[in-house]
């Protein structure tokens, strides 16, 4: 009986271990679904003044242009 105990023991520190790793796998991949909508909002924002700005430019080229 003692002995059974003592495996016992021994399988719990192990099963400690295998949900201390669930937790950091759990966190990561609640911080990497964050990050990637952070990212994806940032990128859009950028795109739209990226094409706001090409299109000024291209405003202002074409009007330069016409002066010739």
């Amino acid at each position: 009986m003692f002995e059974r105990l003592l495996r016992e023991e021994r399988a719990q520190g192990g099963m400690e271990y295998i949900l201390l790793v669930g937790g950091v796998i759990v966190a990561a991949t609640v911080t990497f679904a964050v990050y990637s909508s952070m990212t994806k909002s940032a990128a859009a924002a950028l795109n739209e003044t990226t094409n706001e700005s090409v299109a000024k430019l291209r405003e202002k080229t074409l009007e330069a242009l016409d002066t010739f």
